[in-house]
């Protein structure tokens, strides 16, 4: 038997109506209360309290969220639309009640780590824009609005601003590699990509969305990168290093290109300390196992770097053709796109070293395979005529012929023939080796 949807919807609804009002009580009751730990309480209370409220409204369809924001009151509005996924908020948004837009309108980008940094220029340098209001924003013509891990109030807020949509930077890697680069028909210029991130024993890559729209560079990220932060720094100290959205553009491929050039001098260190080991005369096999695993750190991030430059060199080239770029930024892709070449060629002889160093530590294991297993042919060889001559001993014939001799002589005298066959048997074999070592050594 089917429950009845709008039954389930009701009682969804009425859940959430149990849970604010439930909030509301126990807040104030503790909030009343004289204890120790009175904010940690709180918090707690609050977090369980939101945590249900999440849960019941990512499952309930919009038109039934529009429906419940309806029918509370403005600070309750404020308090579901924050437990909101950003597809629900995305198609609540035409219908969401003035208190929600007021919150949006006003949004406060200033934080102690911003996530959104606005820089204009000023006296030839760039300079951040203090944003405490959109206004802000607008008044300050800035030339390069940087977002890092924007909230979905943050894009919307800053797109209604300037007239635009900025994309979700937790879906930037779902789209096609052939979608990532494009020009809207408003003349926003769409740039989707790959940065490199080397920090420690983790390299990935972090996809940058960048908007050229209205002599405004805009680049959306899920998080902070080296490029990025090494480029606001020389644009802040140094005099004329950039003059338009354009050359900011340049410069962080520009700078993206050198930040990969680094990473693969860092694996060109590490590939000659693991190709000392590698070279050495002895290697266990844990040892070689722990340069397997350094080799196949350095051809992932290697291999990275290669996806980077590759990426890169696409973005600049698309630029170049679209025709979106003045002379001298001309010359200057040009030049981007010579140091990229250079980065090819250092990837490639890098893959032949490494499957060069891999070769060499599996050869290792081998022969330290091979050394055990030759081990085990001698131990086979040298007891093999013994198990012979111990069958014989077992047999009722070794009895008659010892009758006349008490047993523990006669076994006593065959304990040790079975000695000194082995014995012969191990000689013969070391002499066989040292005459084929031998032999080997003249040639």
């Amino acid at each position: 038997m089917q429950k009845d949807p709008t039954a389930q919807h009701y009682n969804s609804q009425q859940a959430v109506y149990d849970i604010l009002i439930k909030h509301k009580l126990i807040a104030e009751l503790v909030h009343k209360q004289d204890m120790p730990h009175h904010d940690l309480v709180e918090t707690l209370v609050h977090k369980e309290n939101m945590a249900q409220l999440q849960q019941i409204l990512n499952h309930l369809p919009p038109a039934e969220i529009a429906s419940i924001l309806k029918h509370v009151a403005p600070e309750e509005q404020v308090l579901i639309w924050e437990q909101l996924d950003d597809d629900h908020k995305q198609a609540l948004l035409p219908d969401a009640p003035a208190s929600i837009l007021q919150i949006l309108e006003k949004q406060d980008y200033k934080t102690e780590k911003s996530r959104i940094k606005a820089f204009n220029l000023h006296e030839g340098r760039l300079h951040e824009i203090s944003i405490n209001t959109p206004r802000d924003l607008l008044e300050a013509k800035p030339v390069w609005i940087d977002l890092v891990a924007p909230t979905f109030e943050d894009r919307i807020g800053i797109g209604d601003i300037f007239g635009i949509e900025f994309p979700d930077p937790d879906k930037l890697s779902d789209l096609e590699s052939s979608a990532r680069f494009y020009v809207e028909e408003n003349g926003e210029i769409h740039l989707h990509s790959d940065f490199l991130l080397d920090k420690g024993d983790i390299s990935r890559n972090v996809v940058v969305a960048f908007i050229l729209y209205q002599d405004i560079l805009f680049s959306i990220r899920k998080e902070e990168l080296p490029v990025f932060r090494l480029q606001r720094l020389r644009a802040l100290s140094q005099a004329n290093y950039v003059s338009d959205a354009r050359d900011m553009l340049l410069d962080l491929y520009a700078a993206n290109a050198e930040y990969s050039a680094d990473a693969l001098e860092d694996v060109y260190l590490a590939l000659e300390t693991v190709g000392n080991h590698v070279l050495s005369k002895q290697m266990s096999d844990k040892e070689a196992a722990r340069i397997l695993i350094d080799i196949a750190n350095e051809e992932d991030l290697n291999g990275r770097i290669r996806r980077n430059v590759m990426d890169t060199r696409r973005a600049v080239s698309f630029l170049m053709r679209g025709k979106f770029l003045g002379k001298e930024q001309q010359e200057y892709s040009q030049q981007i796109l010579r140091d990229i070449e250079s980065l090819d060629g250092h990837t490639a002889f890098l893959f032949d070293k490494i499957n060069f160093l891999m070769d060499a530590a599996v050869g290792f294991i081998n022969i330290n395979q091979n050394k055990v297993v030759k081990r085990l042919t001698v131990v086979s060889v040298v007891f093999m005529p013994l198990n012979v001559l111990a069958g014989i001993g077992g047999m009722s014939e070794f009895t008659m012929m010892t009758k006349g001799i008490p047993w523990p002589i006669s076994y006593s005298i065959f304990t040790l023939g079975l000695v000194m066959v082995g014995w012969l048997t191990f000689a013969i074999l070391k002499f066989l080796e040292n005459r084929e070592y031998s032999k080997s050594d003249k040639r």
